[in-house]
Order: C-alpha cells, then structure tokens, then sequence
C-alpha cells in the first residue's frame, strides 16, 4: 500500500499544474519543447517533429500530466476444444473458459514527468500507478532527449536542425502502431480499445537517432534487446535440460531502422508512410519483448483464457487475472530470436483516416532450431465530424496468420471492431467498442480451437 500513496500522492500535487498548463499564458512556462502532448493534441503524431518550438526557453521547468481510463466490460466467449467441462473450479477440465459476466475492470492510471533541463533538452519518466498485470506503482521507463546541443559552433546548430537523439529506457519506435495503441492508463489517443492481435511493443534500454527534412524521416536504435537490464551469466549452457539446444548462450544487442515519409500536402490532406526493420540474432532464451513487452494488459479482460491452473488435480486453482493479463492478443513466441519487418500507411483527408498495417515477422525459441514465420495485416477507417473533430466512429479488421510452437499446421486470429467515441473536452474521451474475434484452426486439445469472443466494451478516458 506503501508504494502506492506516495505516487498517488505526486498525481494529486500535479493537477493544478496540469490544469494551469491547458491555458496558453501558463503553456509556455510549464510544457517542454519538442513533445508530444497527452490530450487530444496529441492525436496522429508520431515522431516529434524538428518544426522550430514556439515555447522559449527561460529556464528550467517540470510538467507533471496524468492518462486515467476506467471500463464497463460486457464480453461472451465460447471454445469447442476438448476437455473443457465444469462448473467449478475442482471440476472445471483443462480446457473450460473462465467465466465471465459484465462488469467493470479496475481502473488503470499513468503518471508522466517531463521536464525541460536545457535548451532542446528534455528529460521524461512515465510511471504505472495502476495497470492489470501489476497491482503495485512502478515506472515503464525514462529517457533524454536532445533537440539542440549545448555545443558552440555553426555545424553543431545545422545539424541540429535535422537531428534527434534519444537515449534511456523507452518504448521503442517499431512500426506506428505503437503511437496509436492503449498505454496503461493512457488510451486517450487510441481510437479503438486495444491495439493489434500480434501487438508489437516493447520498452528497452538504448538510443534512437533521427533525421528528418522535407517530410522525409530515417531512424537507427540500438538496444540491449531485453525489457530490462541484464549483467548476469545465462547460466544454461547444454540441450540436456531441454532449454538450449543451439548451444548459443550469447546475447546480442537489437539493431532496429525506420524510415518514410510524412508529409501535410495540403491543408485538407496529409500522408504518411513508413516502414521499419527490427533484428535480434540471440538471446540466449532469456525472453525477447517485441510482441511480448507490454507490462500493463490487455482492454479485453479474460476472453478466451483459461479458468484454472493444475486442472484435475488437488490443487486447482483459479487463474489470477495478472496472470492471463494480455487476453485477445496472439504472440508468436520468439524469445529466442527475431527478425520483424512492417510497413504501415497513414491517409487522412480533411476528417477522413486511413490506417494500415502489414508485418512479417520470423524467429524461434531456445528450444526450436527451425524458424517460424507470422504475418498480420490490419485496416483501420476512422471518420472525424466538425472543425475540433469531437465526435468520430470508425471500424477495423485485423488478422494474423503464424506458426506457433508445438502446434503443426499455422493458426488464424481475425478481429473485427466497430467504435464510436466524443470528446467532451480536448481531456476527456468517452467511447464504445463492438467487437468480435475468432480462433481459426488450432488443434482440438488447444482450449482456444473454436475459440470466439464477442460483445461490447465502454471506455472513459482522462489525458493531460
């Protein structure tokens, strides 16, 4: 409880802040340059841009902001797999589904620190004061970033203008979905109620350097391939236990590239198009986070999971939901290695969007020696009404088709979303979700084989 109150203690103090940074005579005093902003300003920005800052520097500042979304949940979920009968947790089988009835999730909450430490210099900490997967306050990550350098001369100034450099603990910049998907708390800028089946996001620790010009953008980052530091031996170094059968114990840092092009080509229309590569040849097993690297949870709670643990035995026991936390979503389960390439379009003409989303992805586990291959496309149509663009609704089809471990032919997962949403204010959104996805050709002892879940989902969001 102890590591909560004072977290939740720093939110409470940073609300008037907050509140007085929405007011353009306090903006200049407390935003930080070059920064995205958290409320609906900061919708359908990607990479901050090298557009010359409004907001001066005078001097150091600190702005505190906050996302806090709470859900109504009304899901229905089935399987036919086999073995999944029971009523109870001692009778429920292997197979049975968690049951599940309307009702709220608990809320989810995020803190972000940013702070203006120099000229073009920002330094941000955003912490999880509530999510689904951790029941304690801890923080996502935290990085610096340089828009201008404390260097004198010409060449450091020109070269300035087209160059970001950031370095710390971040979410890292694969693909643009990432910029459009929930955060915790921070759902605000996501249209939708989760991001994609195979959700591809991760925070490591490294550095990203960019260069953008004329609308054209290019990013390298290098990182150590890991949710978090690592500087102990891997210790298994032998194919008896069953862990490692290449025999390779090395880690090897992961090298990722983007590049596109970004531009408002007139008033009314404005496109996007990017694509990016990520690689990680080793990692000695001990987990790669691409399409495993959210600490927070998944929007749709508990569909499609399993009920129990240790069935048919003396010591079932219920599922706790931290435990099943990324529900609706597919990871293709390359822990040992992984190559990731995906190209993603972005259209919007006037209120009109497009968005879409193609990815390959290839890598295996420590126990595998064969590599596997997962593919997932998706389309968003969102369309905006009015000048402020208060009110939208939009719909959306993903699927992934993959190769997972232990499971011999490919399986299929396809979702299909409606919305709608309004925000009240640029902080506060209130949206709705329909939703229906389907588990294609999993074998008949997978508790997901005629796996389905549908039915609606309500969301109501704070940002600033």
């Amino acid at each position: 409880m102890k590591k909560r109150i004072i977290p939740i203690a720093l939110l409470i103090a940073a609300v008037p802040f907050a509140s007085n940074a929405q007011s353009p005579d306090k903006e200049v005093y407390l935003r930080p340059s070059y920064w995205r902003p958290y409320d609906q300003r900061g919708i359908n920005v990607f990479e901050t841009t090298k557009a010359e800052d409004t907001i001066p520097y005078t001097g150091k500042r600190i702005r505190f902001g906050a996302g806090f979304t709470q859900q109504f949940q009304n899901l229905k979920h089935e399987n036919s797999a086999t073995n999944n009968g029971g009523t109870t947790v001692a009778t429920a089988q292997a197979n049975k589904l968690y049951p599940l009835q309307s009702g709220f999730m608990t809320a989810q909450a995020n803190l972000f620190t940013d702070i203006q430490l120099a000229d073009g210099i920002r330094l941000n900490v955003t912490t999880y004061l509530s999510a689904r997967h951790h029941n304690e306050a801890w923080v996502k990550g935290g990085y610096i970033q340089f828009d201008k350098l404390p260097f004198k001369g010409q060449f450091w100034t020109n070269l300035m203008k087209i160059t970001t450099i950031k370095v710390g603990h971040f979410e890292i910049n694969y693909g643009d979905e990432h910029f459009r998907r929930p955060d915790g708390g921070q759902t605000l800028q996501s249209p939708f109620m989760e991001g994609n089946i195979m959700d591809a996001f991760a925070t490591e620790i490294g550095g990203e350097v960019y260069l953008q010009k004329n609308g054209f953008f290019g990013m390298v980052g290098l990182t150590n391939g890991m949710i978090k530091g690592n500087v102990d031996t891997t210790y298994i170094t032998k194919a008896s236990d069953g862990s490692v059968i290449d025999g390779n114990v090395k880690r090897s840092p992961s090298l990722y590239v983007k590049g596109g092009f970004d531009k408002q080509i007139t008033d009314a229309v404005r496109v996007r198009l990017s694509g990016s590569f990520y690689h990680n040849g080793s990692n000695a097993g001990s987990g790669l986070t691409l399409y495993g690297g959210d600490r927070t949870g998944s929007n749709y709670q508990n569909v499609v999971e399993k009920w129990v643990t240790n069935p048919l035995t003396a010591s079932a026991a219920a599922s706790a939901s931290t435990a099943i936390a990324f529900s609706g979503r597919l990871n293709p389960g390359f822990s040992k290695k992984v190559d990731a390439a995906v190209v993603n379009g972005f259209l919007k003409v006037k209120g009109f969007e497009l968005f879409g989303t193609a990815e390959r992805a290839e890598g295996r586990t420590s126990k595998e020696t064969a590599t596997r291959l997962a593919f997932q496309y998706a389309g968003e149509a969102i369309y905006r009404f009015g000048s402020s663009e208060k009110v939208y609704i939009g719909g959306r089809y993903n699927t992934v088709k993959a190769e997972l471990s232990g499971i011999a032919n490919p399986v299929t997962v396809n979702r299909v979303a409606g919305v709608a949403g309004w925000f009240l204010t640029p902080n506060v959104l209130l949206k709705g979700e329909v939703v229906n996805q389907n588990y294609n050709d999993f074998p008949v002892a997978d508790y997901r084989n005629g796996g389905k879940f549908h039915g609606y989902v309500i969301e109501a969001v704070v940002g600033f």
